[in-house]
């Protein structure tokens, strides 16, 4: 019989993790599902415990596949699901039990279903024995569709409220993959890619407030390297610019950010690359500056260069220094 519901569960040696993520799925207060671990080139013990599992319940389905990355694993794992719906978790996170009912009982009020239901979250943080350090609920605003766009190209740490659509969170039909899967070039920020495209093309994302995801924060996580999420950022928005051009203007509040980071840390290939998306003007010195043209902010890179770090930025003061400034600073 055909699930309505297949759970796609793409594991990178995460086997110390698979038990709790799949008995989330399992514990569903609707039973017709399939959940289906796609093992992504694995050394450590996920074809292990996966067999477990699937001696314990034959809704249950392995799959082995050379390490591709996530995209590439989560394409693999919708195009060997059978059900109507597909839900994509990472197996450290975890969902409520009610999560999947709650979402589909408002296709009663939609005249189509080539939607993605989209929920709020808890972020929860673990050390490195998985014991809980923290929790914080993410309760996400009324966003239109317009808005979710233009806060899918704001940075987190940027943003005043939560990120929307985190693909933990998302019940998407299968048809809505006819637009388009995920992109395998991309080994982080695929999320934003992938929800923006569809965005873009107009499929309704559908807010369902419950908590209904928990999103785990541990050492492990790629997202926790600066210079690597950087990278991605800036590979991020020449994505979407080339794609959709009319986007520019909602990526800037990055692309600023980020010109400002590659000044401060001396990145010229980062410089460079940003310039070319950049619209003015451009603020430094706390916004008290306007730049209106990359050849001044070209300028300003090349002087920046020979200036020694602590005079322009107080991070890199050490506490000699921090005194002989405080000396001329205004109390």
């Amino acid at each position: 019989m055909t699930p309505l519901v297949s759970f796609i569960l793409p594991s990178f040696n995460r086997g110390e993790y698979l038990e709790k993520c799949v008995d989330s799925v399992l514990k569903q207060t609707i039973s017709d599902l399939e959940c289906i671990i796609v093992d992504d080139g694995s050394t450590d013990n996920t074809r292990q415990v996966a067999e477990m599992l699937i001696s314990r319940d034959p809704r249950v389905k392995y799959f082995y596949k050379e390490n591709g990355g996530v995209s590439s694993a989560r394409n693999f794992g919708i195009r060997e699901a059978q059900g109507e719906w597909i839900q994509c978790l990472d197996p450290d996170d975890w969902i409520h039990e009610d999560k999947t009912r709650f979402q589909l009982n408002y296709l009663s009020e939609l005249k189509h279903q080539e939607v993605v239901f989209y929920c709020d979250y808890e972020r929860v943080y673990l050390d490195k024995n998985q014991n809980i350090l923290r929790r914080e609920s993410k309760i996400l605003p009324d966003y239109n569709q317009k808005q979710l766009i233009q806060r899918l190209l704001i940075p987190d740490f940027l943003a005043d409220s939560p990120f929307p659509l985190l693909q933990q969170c998302l019940l998407i039909h299968k048809s809505v993959f006819q637009k388009k899967m995920f992109n395998e070039e991309l080994k982080a920020l695929q999320d934003r890619d992938f929800t923006l495209d569809l965005l873009v093309a107009g499929v309704d994302f559908i807010h369902t407030p419950i908590v209904g995801t928990f999103y785990t924060k541990h050492q492990s996580n790629r997202t926790n390297n600066w210079s690597y999420m950087q990278n991605y950022y800036i590979i991020l928005y020449e994505t979407v610019i080339r794609k959709h051009k009319e986007l520019i203007p909602l990526c800037q509040v990055g692309i600023h950010f980020l010109l400002k980071e590659a000044i401060k840390t001396k990145n010229a290939p980062n410089l460079d690359r940003l310039l070319n998306m950049m619209q003015p003007p451009f603020y430094l010195a706390h916004n008290k500056i306007a730049i209106h043209h990359p050849l001044i902010v070209r300028l300003i890179y090349w002087m920046r260069t020979l200036i020694p770090n602590f005079i322009i930025y107080e991070d890199y003061r050490g506490p000699r220094s921090k005194k002989i400034f405080s000396v001329f600073t205004p109390k």
